[in-house]
């Protein structure tokens, strides 16, 4: 007899997550996140995996993709356009290869293709003797939406193939390819839609797959598309055998293809490269949830055939989820270095990119307004690799009617002072140059790895000794007492000594690096170079007007005057008062100065962890100093910084005979 009840729940699982493809691939309009739906489709496989009996045509997990929409000519594939069963880790990756191994010997001594699993939307591209002649989504995998005339506003797509006169035009190509938009277009993209009212998207994957299904090609035109191709549906007859061959035959007809393609020899080199991508992704420019990994030997790949939707020789390697759909508890503000209100959620407890997340930045107090994000919202959060989690966008359609209108404070609710506003940025800000908060994030910044990097000086410190009385601006590191400091909870003799050393060794640090450290609004590591050349110390620096500013590269009138007021503000006077006591006062006597003790002109890629640093900490230090980081090593990289468990790049380093340091070197060249 069927369990009424198992009934009941496969009914509703799918139910529910046919109306969630329905928003996601028709409307363009999802209501949770990726992670989310993928529990939601996982359970609803493993039931049907143990009750047969239950699996129906009409069930989601016998579809390959979604409804294609009924605004669109249909158009049905010539094959069908897969998709890909999914592993999580190293391990799942391991147990997939050995399943392979038993089903056909050859696949342990097989290569392999490892590609970026792109965030977009798939396109199948048709050709006849070398002409674009009809594109398509993937639809259900079987039939697709044609959008041809959206597709030829790509520029990146050619309308005609072969690009190079030496190559043979195939009769009958099709391709399947991936369209989505960079980061840096889609906040541009965002930033025109909001300046014009209108409705802006959520996520890049959204706006491309908005942009394609318009109605009208001029508003597709309107937006920053762009274009990777990474298989042959029908290969024209070029008789290609694998895959890698395949995307060297893509490209050499004209169409875009990834650089970020991999040929690994073994299941071990596999594996590396894709625990290397879980932080090189973020130099991509542009998003991917995860790897592809193919077997190269299309021979191989067709004799291992196909389980249910999903050919058994390539896998999607799924990065942890980066985005997830959680609630707001609360809504609450921190006081920056700059003064500057900052509004940050406060969540109920999710898991993100392997992280538990409790709280997430809301950007500004504006941002708050614009998304209209409430107390109480189901809202999408995104972390990736070491970026603050972040708000990404509320779900309306979710209100219960519960939900409350955030109210930006009237006060600094550090110190309770008046807060204002500047014309030129947006946001609120505590003009109290001695409020707890404010003093507290000023000296985190001041001490941090890239300015004057005083180790042992952590964020708990900062605040200790501020709320302690011992310190009321930055310069009192500089006159603190060792009776004083030994009164403290936790510190002892050892810990006291080490502290007062690292900070007499901060003395040390270049002008460029004190400058940055002064925390202007608007000056980085690169601005401060720049005046460090121009000025050469900060008695001529003060001086400055605002028209000897904007000769300066990168300096234009806001960050110009933001210089002169700093240095015209009696509480920033006395700063630099106390730190000419206390002779920290350094002057470049030539530009050559500048690069003493940093990495001026030298290339660094980094592969592996390193302990106790993040990614991004790692980059701000070595480009603080003056050096520049890349994400590929070339025969222009000049150390390839390794940490545990580094993946390919160290080979590639090899080959190359790149300087291989640890963290300890780099910190003794920078020294």
């Amino acid at each position: 007899m069927r369990n009424i009840d198992l009934d009941t729940r496969v009914g509703e699982l799918r139910r529910v997550i046919n109306l969630h493809n329905y928003m996601y691939y028709v409307m363009d309009s999802p209501i949770i996140s990726d992670s989310e739906f993928d529990l939601l489709f996982d359970d609803l496989l493993d039931m049907e995996k143990n009750h047969p009996e239950l699996v129906s045509d009409d069930s989601p997990t016998q579809r390959v993709g979604g409804l294609p929409s009924d605004r669109f000519n249909k158009v049905e594939h010539p094959s069908p356009i897969l998709s890909l069963s999914k592993v999580n880790h190293a391990v799942e990756t391991k147990n997939w290869f050995d399943r392979m191994v038993k089903l056909d010997s050859r696949v342990a001594t097989t290569k392999f293709v490892v590609e970026p699993k792109i965030d977009g939307l798939t396109v199948v591209l048709h050709y006849d003797k070398g002409m674009f002649v009809r594109g398509c989504t993937r639809g259900d995998g079987y039939i697709g939406e044609d959008i041809t005339n959206n597709l030829r506003t790509i520029m990146s797509l050619p309308l005609r193939i072969p690009i190079k006169e030496f190559i043979e035009t195939p009769d009958n190509l099709v391709v399947r390819g991936e369209v989505f938009i960079d980061n840096h277009a889609f906040d541009r993209l965002n930033e025109n839609l909001s300046e014009k009212g209108e409705k802006v998207y959520i996520n890049p994957r959204n706006a491309a797959s908005g942009a394609l299904r318009q109605l009208d090609p001029k508003v597709t035109a309107s937006r920053p598309l762009s274009l990777y191709c990474y298989d042959l549906v029908v290969d024209g007859g070029s008789q290609i055998t694998n895959q890698w061959d395949a995307l060297i035959y893509l490209e050499s007809l004209g169409f875009p293809i990834s650089n970020s393609c991999v040929l690994c020899e073994n299941i071990q080199s596999v594996i590396r490269i894709c625990d290397e991508w879980q932080d090189d992704r973020q130099d991509l420019g542009y998003d991917i949830d995860g790897l592809v990994i193919k077997i190269d030997d299309f021979n191989l790949m067709s004799n291992l055939g196909i389980v249910g939707k999903d050919p058994r020789g390539a896998v999607a390697y799924k990065f942890p989820a980066d985005e997830v759909t959680t609630e707001v508890v609360d809504i609450s503000v921190n006081v920056g270095r700059t003064g500057i209100l900052t509004p940050y959620a406060i969540l109920r407890p999710v898991s993100v990119g392997g992280v538990v997340v409790k709280q997430a930045t809301l950007h500004n107090l504006d941002f708050v307004q614009e998304k209209d994000i409430r107390i109480g919202d189901s809202v999408i959060i995104k972390r990736a690799g070491d970026v603050i989690p972040y708000v990404v966008a509320s779900l309306p359609s979710l209100r219960t009617g519960i939900e409350r209108v955030f109210k930006p404070p009237s006060r600094c609710p550090s110190c309770n002072n008046n807060i204002v506003t500047y014309d030129d940025v947006v946001g609120l800000y505590c003009t109290n140059s001695v409020c707890p908060d404010q003093v507290v994030r000023y000296l985190e910044h001041f001490v941090s790895r890239p300015t004057l990097d005083i180790d042992g000086f952590g964020k708990g410190i900062a605040r200790l000794l501020v709320e302690s009385g011992l310190i009321e601006d930055v310069a009192d590191i500089f006159s603190l007492d060792r009776k004083d400091l030994l009164q403290l909870d936790g510190f002892a003799d050892k810990k006291v000594d080490r502290l007062l050393l690292a900070i007499e060794e901060s003395k040390k640090r270049t002008i460029n690096r004190l400058i940055e450290a002064l925390g202007i609004r608007g000056v980085g590591a690169v601005a401060s170079v720049g005046l460090s050349r121009k000025f050469g110390s900060l008695d001529k620096l003060s001086k400055a007007r605002v028209e000897d500013l904007l000769h300066l590269d990168g300096i234009g009138p806001n960050i110009a005057n933001a210089i002169v007021h700093w240095f015209n503000q009696p509480n920033n006077q006395l700063i630099l008062k106390k730190l000419k006591l206390a002779g920290f006062w350094p002057v470049l006597d030539n530009e050559d100065d500048i690069h003493k003790g940093v990495l001026y002109g030298k290339i660094f890629v980094i592969t592996g962890k390193v302990q106790d640093w993040s990614r991004n900490d790692l980059k701000s230090y070595i480009t603080s100093h003056g050096g520049l980081v890349t994400g590929k090593v070339t025969s222009k990289t000049n150390y390839l910084l390794v940490g545990e468990n580094p993946g390919s790049k160290l080979e590639q380093a090899r080959k190359l005979g790149v300087i291989e340091i640890d963290i300890e070197a780099l910190q003794e060249l920078a020294s």
